[in-house]
């Protein structure tokens, strides 16, 4: 199979691969995607009290090379000086013990008429006393909602319902979470609205399985959730696996979708991290109801695995360009149809679902430039353009 390089792959449509279909939302202009860029790494700094570092994890090391660029321009730096709580675009150069003081950013080195190391600095005063202050208290009436996760745990268990990556769109009055291991269940939003970000926030009620309640912002809970967090799935058939952001007036245009074969064919059913991508303008599980006398099913029933409902792009293009980065772990393999003819079914791939996910997102977002995948390691490798 013909191999191409990442030029050649977004030559492919680089700009339009998201846009056949106009969305009629209002966009951000420049000035406004810098902000909101520079505030994912304000708040990464406000939750890990470092900058981002040049690490392996992929999205710190995003946010990192997102901030040396900002460094590098002086119109950028003059914008968003307003917005940089932590003086991480000031200049500072260390020339002795006094500069390494006079740098002491989140206030660690004060002297001893100063507050001490356990006083949180540079957050909003509104996050520091509700989200990092506040705790957990038992919930006086839980037995109201003991019930409610016995039977989420029950529909877990037989399959009824499933734990699906959390995306902000899941955030309704009642739905079930599950967040650091521990079942949450989202009783209430106070007084919701939208931030400056057009984020929905508000004080909430949450009781957890363990007993517990809190009352903590609607932001706060969707970054544990982020980090390590899921959304339990309503019953299958009324709601998807993924869903991408979707305002107002957008078109839907498609599905991504991820299959699982289940071939009894040992050739197939004895390879690791097997997955179909694809795309349907239909729905996925009409789609694939006649999998099992299709060559591109491997002629064999499928599992679905999981499905990104599509807004406002061109998904036959999307899929080429998810086709393209993975190559060079493309099935290879002959399959006969009933027809008797040869068939050589090119949307499966040999690696693992994180990455196959990670990539969806990065071509979402425009980062897919930034990466490539090494098939040896199993990874996505920043590469630094």
């Amino acid at each position: 199979m013909a191999e191409f390089s990442l030029d050649e792959i977004l030559a492919d449509d680089p700009l339009e691969l998201l846009g056949e279909a106009k969305a009629k939302a209002k966009t951000l202009n420049e000035d406004d995607r810098l902000l909101v860029s520079f505030e994912e790494i304000n708040a990464f700094i406000e939750e890990s009290g470092h900058e981002p570092k040049k690490s392996a994890n992929m999205s710190e090391r995003n946010l990192f090379s997102r901030l040396d660029g900002i460094r590098q321009n002086p119109d950028k730096i003059e914008f968003l000086k307003p917005y940089d709580r932590f003086n991480i675009l000031e200049k500072v150069e260390i020339n002795s013990i006094e500069d390494i003081l006079n740098d002491d950013v989140f206030g660690l080195l004060e002297n001893e008429n100063s507050e001490d190391i356990f006083t949180l600095k540079h957050v909003p005063k509104e996050r520091d006393q509700a989200d990092y202050v506040a705790q957990r208290k038992p919930c006086k009436n839980f037995a109201k909602y003991e019930e409610l996760f016995k039977e989420v745990q029950d529909d877990l268990r037989n399959g009824s319902r499933k734990l699906v990556k959390f995306n902000e769109r899941f955030f309704e009055e009642g739905n079930f979470f599950v967040v650091k291991g521990v079942l949450a269940y989202l009783q209430k939003i106070e007084q919701p609205k939208k931030d400056k970000f057009n984020k929905l926030d508000g004080r909430t009620k949450i009781i957890f399985e363990n007993g517990t309640e809190s009352n903590m912002l609607l932001r706060s809970f969707g970054k544990g959730l982020y980090e390590d967090g899921y959304f339990v799935s309503l019953q299958d058939d009324r709601v998807l696996d993924k869903l991408l952001p979707v305002f107002k007036d957008d078109t839907k245009t498609g599905y991504i979708y991820v299959l699982e074969s289940l071939s009894n064919d040992d050739k197939i059913s004895s390879i690791k991290n097997l997955y179909k991508i694809g795309y349907s303008t239909t729905d996925v599980k009409e789609r694939i109801k006649n999998a099992i006398n299709e060559p591109t099913y491997l002629m064999a029933p499928v599992r679905i695995v999981t499905v990104y409902e599509a807004y406002n792009m061109n998904t036959q293009k999307f899929e080429q360009l998810i086709h393209r980065f993975f190559g060079k772990v493309c099935l290879n393999v002959d399959i006969f149809g009933d027809d008797g003819k040869r068939y050589a079914p090119r949307e499966w791939f040999i690696l693992p679902l994180d990455i196959i996910e990670q990539v969806i997102e990065l071509i979402i977002t425009g980062e897919i430039v930034n990466y490539r995948y090494d098939e040896k390691s199993e990874e996505l490798v920043f590469i630094n353009i």
